[in-house]
């Protein structure tokens, strides 16, 4: 199955960049195919996209990433490749996260809660 992976990352360490890589792992682990917008995030703007204690953009705007163009490829995938959205805890405190929720719902894709 494709499943795209959302969970909140802005407000947290390392942008929360472990815990969507173990899901994505112990999804792939499982036989799905993963969207791992950590992983997309690194393959466009390096590993230092992830380097802030706190979570913050101004952490790294050097690293030319934006916002609007990672929402963009975000929920491009789940409008048009996903067939299911895995939530990682902590995701109903996320805008990003509760706006990728209502785009797969809309969709009528499937939704699994992951746990801790």
């Amino acid at each position: 199955m494709l499943i795209y992976l959302a969970g909140p990352m802005r407000g947290l360490p390392s942008f929360n960049f472990p815990a969507f890589d173990a899901a994505a792992e112990k999804l792939r682990g499982e036989g799905h195919m993963v969207f791992n917008p950590a992983d997309r995030d690194r393959e466009v703007h390096g590993d230092a996209v992830s380097d802030s204690p706190t979570g913050n953009l101004d952490d790294i705007k050097d690293t030319g990433f934006n916002l609007r163009e990672a929402l963009h490829a975000d929920t491009s995938f789940i409008c048009l490749e996903a067939e299911a959205i895995a939530l990682l805890p902590g995701w109903m405190q996320s805008k990003g996260a509760t706006a990728e929720y209502a785009l797969a719902r809309a969709l009528d894709l499937e939704v699994f809660l992951l746990e801790d």
